[in-house]
Protein backbone atom coordinates (compact mmCIF):
# COMPACT_ATOMS: atom_id res chain seq x y z
CA UNK A 1 0.00 0.00 0.00
CA UNK A 2 2.86 2.39 0.84
CA UNK A 3 4.40 2.98 -2.56
CA UNK A 4 3.71 -0.56 -3.82
CA UNK A 5 6.60 -1.85 -1.75
CA UNK A 6 8.96 1.08 -2.35
CA UNK A 7 8.60 2.24 1.25
CA UNK A 8 9.69 -1.20 2.41
CA UNK A 9 12.69 -1.03 0.08
CA UNK A 10 13.71 2.31 1.62
CA UNK A 11 13.45 0.80 5.09
CA UNK A 12 15.50 -2.16 3.93
CA UNK A 13 18.27 0.22 2.87
CA UNK A 14 18.05 2.13 6.16
CA UNK A 15 18.43 -0.94 8.36
CA UNK A 16 21.07 -2.74 6.30
CA UNK A 17 23.66 -4.06 8.72
CA UNK A 18 21.52 -2.99 11.69
CA UNK A 19 18.61 -5.40 11.50
CA UNK A 20 18.92 -6.56 15.10
CA UNK A 21 18.66 -2.96 16.37
CA UNK A 22 15.10 -2.43 15.18
CA UNK A 23 11.63 -3.84 15.75
CA UNK A 24 10.35 -4.33 12.22
CA UNK A 25 6.63 -4.36 11.40
CA UNK A 26 4.74 -4.62 8.14
CA UNK A 27 1.13 -5.29 7.13
CA UNK A 28 -0.90 -7.42 4.78
CA UNK A 29 -3.68 -5.68 2.88
CA UNK A 30 -7.17 -7.14 3.42
CA UNK A 31 -7.63 -8.23 -0.20
CA UNK A 32 -4.36 -10.20 0.04
CA UNK A 33 -5.24 -11.84 3.35
CA UNK A 34 -6.28 -15.31 2.20
CA UNK A 35 -4.13 -18.12 3.55
CA UNK A 36 -1.99 -18.29 0.40
CA UNK A 37 -2.18 -14.56 -0.22
CA UNK A 38 -0.93 -13.71 3.26
CA UNK A 39 2.11 -15.90 2.78
CA UNK A 40 2.84 -14.42 -0.64
CA UNK A 41 2.45 -10.86 0.68
CA UNK A 42 4.75 -11.56 3.61
CA UNK A 43 7.41 -13.05 1.40
CA UNK A 44 7.24 -10.01 -0.91
CA UNK A 45 7.71 -7.75 2.10
CA UNK A 46 10.69 -9.77 3.28
CA UNK A 47 12.30 -9.41 -0.15
CA UNK A 48 11.64 -5.65 -0.23
CA UNK A 49 13.05 -5.27 3.27
CA UNK A 50 16.00 -7.58 2.55
CA UNK A 51 15.47 -9.50 5.78
CA UNK A 52 14.56 -13.03 6.79
CA UNK A 53 11.95 -12.06 9.40
CA UNK A 54 9.45 -9.51 10.63
CA UNK A 55 9.15 -8.86 14.34
CA UNK A 56 5.41 -8.35 13.89
CA UNK A 57 2.98 -8.70 10.97
CA UNK A 58 -0.43 -7.03 10.95
CA UNK A 59 -3.73 -7.39 9.14
CA UNK A 60 -4.28 -3.81 7.98
CA UNK A 61 -8.07 -3.85 8.48
CA UNK A 62 -11.01 -6.23 8.12
CA UNK A 63 -11.59 -7.45 4.59
CA UNK A 64 -13.27 -10.19 2.56
CA UNK A 65 -11.24 -13.14 3.84
CA UNK A 66 -12.30 -14.96 7.03
CA UNK A 67 -10.14 -14.17 10.04
CA UNK A 68 -9.37 -17.85 10.79
CA UNK A 69 -7.83 -18.15 7.32
CA UNK A 70 -5.59 -15.12 7.81
CA UNK A 71 -4.62 -16.13 11.31
CA UNK A 72 -3.76 -19.66 10.18
CA UNK A 73 -1.34 -18.13 7.68
CA UNK A 74 0.14 -15.95 10.43
CA UNK A 75 0.66 -18.97 12.65
CA UNK A 76 2.31 -20.91 9.84
CA UNK A 77 4.66 -18.00 9.10
CA UNK A 78 5.43 -17.74 12.80
CA UNK A 79 6.25 -21.45 13.02
CA UNK A 80 8.70 -20.98 10.16
CA UNK A 81 10.35 -17.98 11.84
CA UNK A 82 9.35 -15.57 9.08
CA UNK A 83 7.35 -13.54 11.59
CA UNK A 84 7.92 -13.49 15.33
CA UNK A 85 4.47 -12.20 16.31
CA UNK A 86 1.31 -10.94 14.66
CA UNK A 87 -1.55 -8.56 15.29
CA UNK A 88 -4.33 -6.52 13.78
CA UNK A 89 -5.02 -2.92 12.85
CA UNK A 90 -8.16 -0.79 12.91
CA UNK A 91 -10.11 -3.38 14.89
CA UNK A 92 -13.02 -2.22 17.04
CA UNK A 93 -14.33 -4.09 20.07
CA UNK A 94 -16.60 -6.41 18.06
CA UNK A 95 -13.77 -7.18 15.62
CA UNK A 96 -11.47 -7.96 18.54
CA UNK A 97 -14.04 -10.32 20.04
CA UNK A 98 -14.20 -12.20 16.76
CA UNK A 99 -10.41 -12.20 16.42
CA UNK A 100 -9.96 -13.60 19.92
CA UNK A 101 -12.53 -16.30 19.24
CA UNK A 102 -10.71 -17.24 16.04
CA UNK A 103 -7.15 -17.10 17.38
CA UNK A 104 -7.47 -18.02 21.03
CA UNK A 105 -5.89 -16.15 23.94
CA UNK A 106 -2.29 -14.98 23.97
CA UNK A 107 -1.77 -14.83 20.21
CA UNK A 108 -2.78 -11.28 19.18
CA UNK A 109 0.23 -9.10 19.93
CA UNK A 110 -1.27 -5.69 19.24
CA UNK A 111 -4.03 -3.60 17.69
CA UNK A 112 -2.77 -0.60 15.72
CA UNK A 113 -5.41 2.14 15.82
CA UNK A 114 -5.90 5.86 15.24
CA UNK A 115 -5.34 7.86 18.43
CA UNK A 116 -4.55 11.51 18.98
CA UNK A 117 -5.76 14.37 21.18
CA UNK A 118 -8.72 15.14 18.92
CA UNK A 119 -9.58 11.48 18.28
CA UNK A 120 -9.91 9.53 21.50
CA UNK A 121 -12.60 7.04 20.46
CA UNK A 122 -10.48 4.02 21.38
CA UNK A 123 -10.66 5.02 25.05
CA UNK A 124 -14.33 3.94 25.20
CA UNK A 125 -13.95 0.24 24.46
CA UNK A 126 -10.83 -0.66 22.49
CA UNK A 127 -8.22 0.19 25.13
CA UNK A 128 -10.17 -1.51 27.96
CA UNK A 129 -10.65 -4.61 25.78
CA UNK A 130 -6.96 -4.77 24.95
CA UNK A 131 -5.98 -4.33 28.58
CA UNK A 132 -8.30 -7.16 29.65
CA UNK A 133 -6.86 -9.47 27.03
CA UNK A 134 -3.15 -8.63 27.12
CA UNK A 135 -3.06 -6.95 23.71
CA UNK A 136 -0.82 -3.90 23.22
CA UNK A 137 -2.41 -0.76 21.75
CA UNK A 138 -0.32 0.91 19.03
CA UNK A 139 -1.38 4.53 18.46
CA UNK A 140 -0.83 5.68 14.88
CA UNK A 141 -0.98 9.34 13.80
CA UNK A 142 -0.60 10.52 17.42
CA UNK A 143 -0.14 14.11 16.25
CA UNK A 144 -3.26 13.98 14.08
CA UNK A 145 -3.37 14.22 10.32
CA UNK A 146 -1.69 17.59 9.66
CA UNK A 147 -3.92 19.16 12.31
CA UNK A 148 -1.86 19.27 15.50
CA UNK A 149 -3.29 22.02 17.76
CA UNK A 150 -1.93 25.39 16.66
CA UNK A 151 -0.01 27.38 19.29
CA UNK A 152 -2.62 30.14 19.22
CA UNK A 153 -5.60 27.83 19.66
CA UNK A 154 -7.19 27.23 23.05
CA UNK A 155 -5.88 23.67 23.19
CA UNK A 156 -2.50 24.71 21.86
CA UNK A 157 -2.13 27.26 24.65
CA UNK A 158 -2.92 24.62 27.27
CA UNK A 159 -0.28 22.31 25.82
CA UNK A 160 2.25 25.15 25.73
CA UNK A 161 1.61 26.05 29.36
CA UNK A 162 1.98 22.47 30.52
CA UNK A 163 5.06 22.04 28.33
CA UNK A 164 6.67 25.11 29.88
CA UNK A 165 6.20 23.60 33.33
CA UNK A 166 8.07 20.47 32.28
CA UNK A 167 10.73 22.09 30.11
CA UNK A 168 9.24 20.19 27.19
CA UNK A 169 7.55 20.74 23.82
CA UNK A 170 3.83 20.64 23.10
CA UNK A 171 4.26 17.49 21.03
CA UNK A 172 6.10 15.78 23.87
CA UNK A 173 3.21 16.62 26.17
CA UNK A 174 0.74 15.18 23.67
CA UNK A 175 2.74 11.94 23.45
CA UNK A 176 3.05 11.72 27.22
CA UNK A 177 -0.72 12.08 27.54
CA UNK A 178 -1.51 9.47 24.89
CA UNK A 179 0.90 6.93 26.41
CA UNK A 180 -0.13 7.55 30.02
CA UNK A 181 -1.48 4.00 30.21
CA UNK A 182 1.02 1.14 30.19
CA UNK A 183 -0.96 -0.66 27.48
CA UNK A 184 -0.49 2.11 24.90
CA UNK A 185 2.54 3.09 22.87
CA UNK A 186 2.70 5.54 19.98
CA UNK A 187 4.39 5.50 16.57
CA UNK A 188 4.79 9.18 15.63
CA UNK A 189 6.16 10.13 12.24
CA UNK A 190 9.73 11.40 12.28
CA UNK A 191 11.36 12.91 9.19
CA UNK A 192 14.59 14.06 10.81
CA UNK A 193 16.87 12.98 13.65
CA UNK A 194 15.66 15.98 15.65
CA UNK A 195 12.09 14.66 15.38
CA UNK A 196 13.17 11.27 16.73
CA UNK A 197 14.97 12.89 19.64
CA UNK A 198 12.01 15.15 20.44
CA UNK A 199 9.61 12.21 20.35
CA UNK A 200 11.86 10.12 22.57
CA UNK A 201 12.00 12.95 25.10
CA UNK A 202 8.33 12.35 25.89
CA UNK A 203 9.38 9.18 27.74
CA UNK A 204 10.93 11.29 30.49
CA UNK A 205 7.79 13.33 31.20
CA UNK A 206 5.54 12.45 34.12
CA UNK A 207 2.31 14.39 33.82
CA UNK A 208 0.59 15.33 37.07
CA UNK A 209 -3.07 14.68 37.81
CA UNK A 210 -3.69 18.39 37.23
CA UNK A 211 -1.93 18.23 33.85
CA UNK A 212 -4.02 15.25 32.80
CA UNK A 213 -7.23 16.96 33.88
CA UNK A 214 -6.40 20.11 31.90
CA UNK A 215 -5.61 18.15 28.74
CA UNK A 216 -8.71 16.00 29.16
CA UNK A 217 -10.87 19.14 29.44
CA UNK A 218 -9.17 20.83 26.47
CA UNK A 219 -9.54 17.76 24.22
CA UNK A 220 -12.64 15.87 25.43
CA UNK A 221 -12.99 12.35 24.12
CA UNK A 222 -16.65 12.81 23.23
CA UNK A 223 -19.31 10.16 22.80
CA UNK A 224 -18.54 6.68 21.56
CA UNK A 225 -18.89 6.66 17.74
CA UNK A 226 -20.91 4.09 15.83
CA UNK A 227 -17.76 2.85 14.05
CA UNK A 228 -14.08 3.09 14.83
CA UNK A 229 -12.37 6.07 13.11
CA UNK A 230 -9.41 5.20 10.91
CA UNK A 231 -7.15 6.68 8.24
Amino acid sequence: MYGDGRSEAVIGEAIAGRRDEVFLVSKVLPHNASKAGTRAACERSLRHLNTDRLDCYLLHWRGPHPLPETFAAFEALKAEGKILSWGVSNFDEDDLDEALSAAGPGRIACNQVLYHLRERAIEHAVIPWCERNGVAVTAYSPFGHDDFPAPGSAGGRILAEIAAGHGATARQIALAFLTRRASVFAIPKAGRVAHVEDNAGALQIKLTAADLARIDAAFPRGAKPHSLPML
